[in-house]
């Protein structure tokens, strides 16, 4: 995948951590493209290794993990050549994270205020004075009542919504070109969820940042994203646009996906199970790592992975059905 509008380029990332059980092979191989302006939402079951490449992305991989090999080009350089000092500069500045759990992102002996503060001072280099007129101005912008009391307050006298938006505040600060959001509203309540997702699509706009959200709910992507990309298994099976993604599914695993989902027309109807188990990232199955669950396989499937394959504009799909073999 490459577009003179990329963003930014992964280009055969394999992360895997050394355990004492064996390796785990938690993104083998990822090809992904963000554009300039772009959302794409990553979808995908627990543990395929949606967070492991936002984690990646950002250098900020826990041991015993371990990037081994491909590339990461970011406005044409590559970050895995970055030492730690330039990647610090990065982060927070040109790229910005929200985690999933802003409880525990947060720290607790430190006013909201004082955290968005520290990003804005690090990066920019301005006086506090400045620095807290451009923290008050980002809790206006993620719509914060009464910024200036919100600003003295800590964490725990906030409520969750109020502690992802001072979360998305601090990552905003400096106007990053990448916001990667990984799982921003999986602790929240519903509400709450989509006044969170309502204030993104206004930030998007606003500020024009692309973002890499991360959810295993492909709801939320269908109205928050335009670009979809699902993992399996460690790898990026399918990718598209949001709207051919559910009018158009390629890959057998994304169609069993999309049929697991109740449908308000179908109330009678049988949902649809993927049949089997995932497999483990430590002896994964050879060849298409789909292959035991898919009743389209064949034995070729089981040889040797398929490549992603360009089989529409913008659309691209890892199964043989549609590669050259």
């Amino acid at each position: 995948m490459k577009n003179d509008d990329t963003l930014i380029n992964v280009l055969n990332l394999k992360t895997y951590f050394f355990t004492s059980e064996g390796v785990v092979k938690a993104v083998d191989g990822v090809d992904l493209e963000i554009r300039k302006g772009e959302t794409v939402g990553l979808a995908g079951e627990s543990g395929c290794g949606k967070s492991t490449l936002a984690y990646s992305i950002t250098r900020l991989i826990p041991r015993p993990g371990r990037i081994i090999d491909g590339k990461i080009i970011f406005r044409g350089e590559n970050l895995l050549e970055k030492s730690e000092r330039e990647m610090r500069s990065i982060r927070g500045r040109k790229i910005s994270m929200i985690f999933q759990e802003p409880t525990a992102s947060l720290n607790p002996v430190f006013t909201a205020g004082d955290q968005i503060m520290e990003v804005i001072r690090l990066h920019q280099k301005v006086r506090r004075k400045e620095a807290w007129e451009r923290m008050i101005e980002m809790l206006r912008l993620v719509r914060i009542p009464d910024p200036e009391r919100v600003a003295k307050e800590y964490p725990f006298e906030l409520s969750g919504g109020m502690q992802q938006r001072v979360m998305i505040a601090m990552a905003l600060a400096c106007r990053p070109e990448l916001l990667i959001a990984d799982e921003p509203t999986t602790s929240l309540d519903v509400t709450t969820q989509a006044q969170i997702l309502e204030l993104m699509r206004e930030l998007k706009r606003e500020i024009n940042t692309s973002i890499l959200y991360i959810s295993h709910n492909l709801a939320v992507i269908s109205q928050l994203c335009n670009m979809i990309g699902i993992m399996y298994a460690g790898d990026l099976v399918e990718f598209s646009d949001v709207a051919t993604f559910f009018h158009k599914p390629m890959h057998p695993y994304t169609q069993k996906l999309l049929d697991a989902i109740p449908k308000v027309k179908q109330k009678t109807k049988r949902l649809e199970a993927i049949s089997g188990f995932v497999p483990s990232l430590i002896d994964p199955p050879t060849g298409c790592k789909f292959h035991p669950r898919c009743h389209l396989a064949k034995e070729s499937c089981s040889q040797e992975k398929p490549p992603l394959a360009l089989v529409d504009e913008g659309h691209w799909v890892r199964c043989w059905r549609y590669g050259k073999k």
